[in-house]
């Protein structure tokens, strides 16, 4: 595949990225919560912190030139506890409203519903994470909050990133953090997520991430990882995120991953190759991702938001008549224009259009699958909401 060819294109490029927000931060430091605002009273504890996490929209969708569908719809509902207890002592929960039926876990017996339920304890310059949370995978745009992301690469929006373990972050100075991290690798059963597959005695995924901050001009989050798939099998994966601030107004990031897969966990090559009837999934897959965004707050209350992803998907080693080499290459895109009404909220109301265009190679296309692209026009809102 030729993934050294595109990352370098993009990287190119990237001088002109800048500074994005952080993962959570989408509520502004100083704004007051709800309760604040009605009761007039101050808040003046920590200790307890309740946010309503809202994107909702209207989507009206095409594929190709086909008009598919038009619709208002929540996007994303999140209800989200969290607090600090004392000097040593933090907890978070947070919980998706939205999605549907969600069974218990298959290993941690807590519902799928859940991305957050988890205590962290610290000791000095050590942090110890116990619970439901987040994989420190890496990567700017995988690290935000949800709400405030339009449209993922497909690389993520294939990903389970929400499991149960334990992470132990080392600051080595104020802006520079050191995670390791081991959680359940399994979000079903073996057979669920990669076929007729013996299951590994623990499967359980591996994290080294690293946090910088340089002067809040520069800022990394870059991770490797190691996960025992099925018996035998092995997954890595790799991030490299890069977040810049040129100006006060222009902003953005640049992210790359890759993921090698002995047993294909995303599932995309596995319907590729085989079609969505399967017993199990293909084995030697990877993928790799490389996104970029910019932002331009031309006016105090307007911003400009680009983005635009790179998808690939491939084998990367000959095996049961599957050829060595990349299937489909996919393109994202994302434009439009944000709009904050106030000063100190993250409340901002948006309309902005996305697309993707998958192009498959030869080989693909000898096995059935034709080059296809979807396009969406959304005008919305966003705001994680502080309700106490």
């Amino acid at each position: 595949m030729k993934h050294t060819n595109y990352m370098l294109t993009l990287l190119l490029i990237s001088p002109f990225a800048a500074y994005a927000q952080n993962q959570e931060a989408t509520t502004a430091p100083e704004e007051k919560t709800i309760f604040e605002e009605v009761t007039k009273i101050q808040k003046k504890t920590d200790k307890f912190n309740l946010y309503l996490n809202m994107h909702g929209d209207f989507n009206a969708q095409w594929t190709g030139n086909h008009f598919d569908d038009g619709k208002f719809e929540m996007n994303q509902l999140r209800i989200e506890m969290k607090g600090q207890i004392n000097d040593w002592l933090s907890y978070r929960y947070r919980q998706r409203l939205n999605t549907g039926d969600s069974p218990a876990g298959y290993r941690d017996n807590v519902l799928k519903s859940i991305d957050y339920a988890m205590i962290g304890v610290t000791v000095k310059k050590f942090q110890f994470f116990l619970g439901k949370q987040c994989a420190a995978y890496g990567g700017i745009d995988f690290d935000r909050n949800p709400i405030e992301i339009y449209q993922y690469p497909e690389m993520i929006q294939t990903w389970n990133n929400f499991l149960t373990g334990i992470n132990v972050s080392y600051n080595i100075t104020p802006r520079q953090q050191i995670q390791l991290q081991m959680l359940n690798s399994l979000t079903g059963t073996t057979e669920e997520m990669y076929g007729k597959f013996e299951r590994a005695k623990m499967p359980m995924v591996y994290t080294l991430n690293w946090n910088g901050n340089f002067n809040d001009v520069f800022k990394t989050r870059w991770s490797a990882s190691f996960m025992n798939e099925t018996r035998g099998e092995h997954l890595y994966f790799f991030a490299i995120g890069n977040e810049f601030k040129i100006t006060e107004k222009f902003g953005g990031y640049v992210d790359w991953m890759y993921s090698r897969e002995g047993v294909d966990r995303h599932g995309v090559m596995t319907n590729i190759v085989q079609g969505s009837e399967h017993e199990r999934n293909t084995t030697k897959t990877d993928y790799m991702s490389v996104v970029l965004r910019l932002n331009y707050r031309f006016l105090p209350a307007w911003n400009l938001v680009a983005k635009a992803t790179l998808d690939t998907a491939g084998i990367y080693e000959t095996h049961d008549g599957i050829n060595k080499g990349n299937y489909c290459t996919t393109w994202g895109y994302v434009g439009g224009v944000e709009y904050y009404p106030f000063k100190d909220r993250n409340l901002h109301f948006f309309a902005v259009y996305m697309g993707r265009t998958h192009n498959y190679t030869s080989r693909a296309k000898a096995l059935g699958n034709t080059d296809y692209s979807t396009n969406n026009l959304s005008v919305g809102f966003i705001w994680a909401m502080p309700v106490f």
